[in-house]
């Protein structure tokens, strides 16, 4: 018979076959098709024309190819139907588990099929059986599974594609009206614009790890979070410092862009900080340069790890806005450069909310010898510290300071930053 090879030796019950109960494929797997809708959950939920046709299809190609197994033959071509059918499945959304469980379901039907006939003195006959069995079986699970997860790799590569192409159209301004037809994806009315701060993973800074693993790890599990939070609501572009999400304002409120930075951080395992702003789309160029300029300033002043609001940085934000106010205020300091350890002192005793006691224990130094150097401060810049506008301008110099990357100690208090997770 062309395209049938012998591989092993027939088995036989009574003189037949052990396959003979599998003769008509055609009623067979027409009952088998009835009896997953029965009883694989959600095969139930399937389309008419899925189960009239693929399912009911592959199910007749499978019994097809255990019926040459059990006969020692080889039909080729096969396999490659049911490789097809597991990549439309996969396309379709259809769950692997499902489709295992039909396998499943189906090869114990056979098998019951197959023994009916079987006597004591056919033993030899039922392991020869069995064995056959679980080579079929194991042939078809290993090349759904190969084959479906192949198309799911290739699906998931097409939506970020069309998800990186969309959101970088919206940043840049461009019309997305014709493309987010072609994604496949809805432009929402408004959006959620917020700048991502991811700072580096304690382990980036071990050398005898590789860096880029470990963020490239930080990454994925940020990545993995927002899958399993946002449900593919949101547009992102991402890198293994930060990046811009955009989530529809309809979809997401102020508390949940809240929850969702408390749980990036846990993912990430480091202190995510984000700067939010809601924007139409031909707005969200501008919206986007906004916060990330803003995420920068939290950055560098060092601030805790939260959702910023474009209000809570106004005071930080015009402070390092070009101008002569900011070069006046920027100079105040400048006379304690030639005196590091006041300018330590300074940068200490703001970054602990101006407690004397918490000051001295970071700097391990008497609170005496606190109140001498803020005294000597005062002296060479002019500004008391016991006086609030000289509180005011050295706090600002400060900012200013920091922000230019001059500053060694965080302006932010310390005890209002939580933990990341």
């Amino acid at each position: 018979m062309a395209g049938v090879t012998s591989i092993e030796p027939f088995l036989t019950v009574t003189g037949r076959p052990v396959s003979t109960p599998l003769k008509d494929v055609r009623t067979i797997s027409r009952q088998m098709v009835l009896h997953f809708i029965e009883n694989v959950v959600p095969c139930g939920t399937l389309p008419g024309e899925a189960l009239d046709g693929d399912v009911t299809t592959v199910t007749r190609v499978c019994l097809e190819l255990t019926r040459s197994m059990l006969d020692g033959r080889d039909i080729p071509g096969r396999m490659e139907r049911v490789q097809a059918a597991a990549a439309d499945w996969a396309r379709e959304g259809i769950p692997i588990g499902t489709i295992h469980d039909a396998v499943h379901e189906g090869f114990k039907l056979g098998f019951d099929l197959i023994i009916t006939n079987v006597t004591n003195h056919d033993y030899d006959t039922v392991v020869g059986v069995t064995r056959r069995l679980m080579d079929a079986q194991n042939m078809i699970t290993s090349a759904v599974s190969v084959a479906y997860l192949r198309e799911l790799r290739s699906v998931n590569s097409e939506h970020h594609t069309a998800v990186h192409t969309l959101t970088s159209a919206l940043l840049g301004g461009q019309s997305t009206s014709t493309m987010a037809r072609e994604c496949g994806i809805e432009v929402a009315d408004r959006y959620h614009v917020m700048a991502l701060e991811l700072p580096p993973h304690a382990e980036e800074f071990d050398p005898t790890v590789d860096a880029t693993v470990v963020a490239r790890r930080k990454l994925r599990r940020v990545q993995a979070e927002l899958a399993d939070r946002c449900a593919g609501k949101v547009l992102s572009l991402l890198s293994v410092d930060g990046g811009t999400l955009l989530l529809p304002t309809h979809e997401f409120s102020e508390a949940e862009l809240d929850e969702l930075i408390v749980r990036l951080s846990a993912a990430a395992q480091v202190p995510v900080r984000a700067v939010a702003m809601s924007a139409a789309p031909a707005e969200i160029p501008r919206a986007a340069e906004e916060v990330h300029e803003l995420v920068d300033i939290v950055h560098r002043l060092g601030g805790p790890s939260k959702v910023y609001r474009p209000h809570e940085l106004a005071f930080e934000y015009q402070l390092t806005r070009p101008g002569p106010a900011r070069d006046y205020l920027s100079s105040v300091v400048d006379s304690l450069e030639d005196h590091p350890e006041l300018l330590r002192t300074l940068e200490v005793y703001m970054s602990t909310n101006m407690q004397r006691s918490r000051t001295a224990r970071t700097m391990f130094i008497h609170t005496n010898t606190v109140d001498y150097r803020l005294k000597r401060i005062g002296q060479l810049t002019g500004f008391d510290l016991n006086d609030v506008s000289g509180l005011c301008h050295l706090r600002a110099a400060l900012l200013i300071r920091t922000h230019r990357g001059s500053g060694s100690t965080p302006i932010y208090p310390r005890e209002t930053s939580p933990r990341a997770g």
